[in-house]
């Protein structure tokens, strides 16, 4: 029987339930085990910005497999080795399958209509959209699923779950319709704020669990894929607009849109990983 459970789950128990004394000791500890967490919950994107960047300063500009295939190809590989060492479960695959259709599905459309685009030939690819593109967006799921877990999120005041699907349809919808209609996003925003600003995610790190607004929880991460964003950018994955003779800074708006995206990306993990009350049963 294939177990549920990470690799990491054992490295963690361990680390969770080593005391490192008081003080200035206890807090060192915590901020070094927060870290290292993340960094474990971040593992997928960071191979996958590892790898734009590493391409796009050494890739051989004469091989003979087109630099974006050989990041498809990649990154499939990463998946498949995170799934046979269990440095991943497969519930976490099942939500980085979801993100992959969702991100890959966004991706002709926005392409289409000359929101970014992909300046580099490929094999893989679907339209004008090269397949690695869709791992950027499981990135995101990735991450959403393992923090979810390795944090053991708890929710209090968590909204209903069928005026989150409502919320998330309608960020999804206004990605393309905004393109012929009213873009809705700030009536978005506000919605978001009424729905989730009593909500509370509360995180364990060490022992105890401390607490958060998820509303500023999701504009942290927001932040940290807008500046991973820069990365890819930089690295030519992709380009904006402005960006065709030379590289500039991705525009701070491009922040709402990722905040938004992240509502998505947050009802969808919800769906697999289930959004549990303080005190219930800890995650898989």
């Amino acid at each position: 029987m294939i177990s549920a459970h990470s690799r990491f789950h054992a490295v963690r128990t361990r680390l969770e339930t080593y005391d490192p004394g008081t003080g200035w000791r206890l807090w060192l500890y915590e901020f070094l085990l927060f870290g290292f967490k993340q960094g474990w919950a971040c593992l997928f994107g960071a191979l996958m910005l590892a790898l734009l960047l590493s391409t796009h300063l050494f890739y051989p500009s004469g091989a003979p497999l087109h630099r974006y295939d050989f990041l498809t190809l990649a990154a499939i590989a990463i998946q498949a080795a995170m799934l046979a060492f269990r440095l991943e479960t497969w519930r976490e695959a099942r939500v980085i399958l979801i993100f992959h259709v969702v991100g890959t599905v966004m991706e002709l459309f926005k392409t289409q209509a000359g929101s970014w685009n992909y300046p580099e030939a490929s094999v893989l690819h679907i339209g004008a959209v090269p397949l690695f593109s869709g791992f950027m967006y499981a990135a995101v799921g990735s991450y959403i699923a393992r923090v979810w877990r390795i944090f053991d999120f708890r929710f209090s005041r968590y909204p209903p779950r069928w005026a989150t699907w409502l919320l998330a349809a309608a960020v999804y919808v206004n990605f393309f319709a905004h393109h012929w209609t009213l873009d809705i996003r700030y009536g978005l925003f506000a919605a978001t704020g009424l729905l989730f600003w009593r909500t509370r995610v509360h995180f364990r790190n060490w022992r105890a669990h401390r607490w958060m607004p998820l509303l500023v929880g999701f504009g942290l991460v927001a932040l940290f894929i807008w500046l991973a964003e820069n990365i890819g950018t930089f690295a030519r994955a992709w380009s904006y607009p402005g960006q065709e003779d030379g590289w500039e800074m991705v525009g701070l708006a491009k922040l709402g849109s990722w905040y938004l995206l992240m509502i998505i990306s947050f009802v969808l993990v919800a769906a697999v990983q289930k959004a549990r009350a303080p005190g219930a049963q800890p995650n898989g």
